[in-house]
């Protein structure tokens, strides 16, 4: 008796033309809560500079995707000439409802890591990939199994990331921060929309004191043609770039928030909450009904200022690692 379950007999081969519709059908039937656009697609995985069609491991059966995994490493370095030759990722996997069961998410993960070892890489995260992750990490409350699976290939939880929304709706600027802002303009610190000359130095704070993927993020959404007036920065009476708020950074989508940065020695002056509600009112002001973003501790600094704001952890992701011997 032949057994016609579907994922039992697929073949997994890398990506070929042609394959991009089925694997976004699939994923959609395969992880209803995080669905992907043609368009994010392209832009996230197609023309990332260190995609390689050969680290998409694709299941297929017959002329259906019924599963993928993505393996990336470096071919062009975040910054200067790192192109951490040890570090792979895995952003996404999932397999369709149909073929699960069968152990086929086990052996697309086994491809796409023995990819990645074959490329030198002997540790593995999942899914904290920059520039271009989906998502920061696992959601393991909605994706249980996958969260199982990982842990029996050796993924141990690195660190958890928080997602955060608030409700702009009947939003006001608080008497106490407009008070704090006149506090800090008395003594000499300037809150304002950066000009063009001041970027220069937003993106060496963003970049020296913060993430080289932020820099990435404000150089690539100004590019772009992002506004300008989306971005609140201070200097503080020396004149020192001290911080920034700001939002649409990412994918131009106008209701995500940041990236958002305060100088370590500036925290607790109060700066941060000024920058905060100074870009909460600009996205009211456009018409936002909310404000979120994907990634900050629930119990950093930052993630205290949020929850102050009104602001909700609405899932929880664990990034993971994998570590092996060569």
């Amino acid at each position: 008796m032949t057994d016609r379950t579907p994922g039992s007999r697929a073949g997994i081969r890398g990506f070929r033309a042609g394959d991009g519709p089925k694997v976004i059908e699939a994923w959609r039937r395969s992880a209803p809560a995080d669905p992907v656009s043609p368009d994010r697609f392209r832009s996230l995985v197609l023309l990332d500079a260190n995609f390689d069609p050969q680290g998409l491991r694709v299941a297929v059966d017959g002329d259906r995707v019924v599963g993928a995994a993505y393996a990336v490493r470096r071919l062009t370095p975040m910054t200067g000439t790192d192109l951490e030759p040890e570090q792979g990722w895995i952003p996404f996997f999932f397999v369709a409802p149909a073929a699960r069961g069968r152990g086929l998410g086990r052996r697309l993960l086994t491809d796409a890591l023995d990819w990645l070892h074959g490329h030198g890489r002997t540790r593995v995260d999942f899914s904290s990939y920059t520039p271009n992750y989906l998502l920061p990490g696992l959601d393991a409350d909605t994706y249980p199994e996958a969260a199982g699976l990982l842990e029996s290939l050796g993924f141990r939880t690195l660190y958890e990331a928080a997602a955060m929304d608030r409700s702009l709706l009947g939003y006001r600027f608080p008497r106490d921060v407009a008070d704090r802002l006149d506090e800090l303009t008395a003594r000499g610190y300037r809150f304002a929309t950066p000009r063009d000359d001041d970027l220069v130095d937003l993106v060496a704070l963003a970049g020296n004191h913060f993430s080289p993927d932020w820099a990435r993020a404000i150089r690539e959404c100004l590019a772009a043609g992002t506004p300008l007036d989306r971005i609140v920065a201070v200097r503080d009476p020396s004149g020192r770039m001290a911080g920034w708020a700001m939002h649409g950074a990412y994918e131009s989508v106008e209701e995500r928030f940041g990236p958002f940065g305060v100088l370590e020695e500036m925290r607790g002056t109060g700066i941060g909450k000024v920058l905060l509600h100074l870009v909460l009112e600009r996205m009211r002001a456009r018409g936002a009904h909310g404000a979120w973003f994907l990634w900050t501790g629930e119990r950093s600094p930052a993630g205290h200022l949020y929850r102050g704001t009104g602001f909700t952890t609405t899932r929880v992701f664990r990034v993971l690692r994998r570590e092996a011997a060569r």
